[in-house]
């Protein structure tokens, strides 16, 4: 049975951000971009207690960019792609905006 995924709201992009911020959170990321893994496997990845990756699963998960599925006991995890592509929208506006100012000022000079 799967778990309900934690869609956020699109516009309150703080969540991802503070997620993406902590090294150990990126590394979880990249340990379930391209496959799902139970949450003691991921733990065995790193230096530091189960409680702790457990934590950081947690907050990767509400934050929604981790897809919990339940299987029995076991809770595997995986990245849910559309997340990033949230953020990324929201980063391409400050970059087109710059792109916007910088046509403007280069269209100035040649005046």
């Amino acid at each position: 049975m799967a778990a309900k995924s934690r869609h956020r709201d699109p516009d309150n992009i703080h969540a991802v951000l503070k997620a993406i911020a902590e090294p150990q959170r990126i590394a979880i990321l990249r340990l379930v971009h391209k496959q799902e893994l139970p949450a003691g496997e991921i733990a065995t990845h790193f230096n530091t207690t189960r409680q702790a990756i457990s934590q950081h699963l947690r907050l990767l998960t509400d934050a929604g960019l981790l897809e919990l599925r339940r299987d029995g006991t076991r809770r595997l995890y995986h990245v849910r792609g559309e997340a990033f592509g949230e953020v990324r929208t929201f980063l391409d506006t400050f970059w087109n905006e710059s792109l916007s100012s910088l046509k403007r000022q280069v269209e100035k000079n040649k005046r």
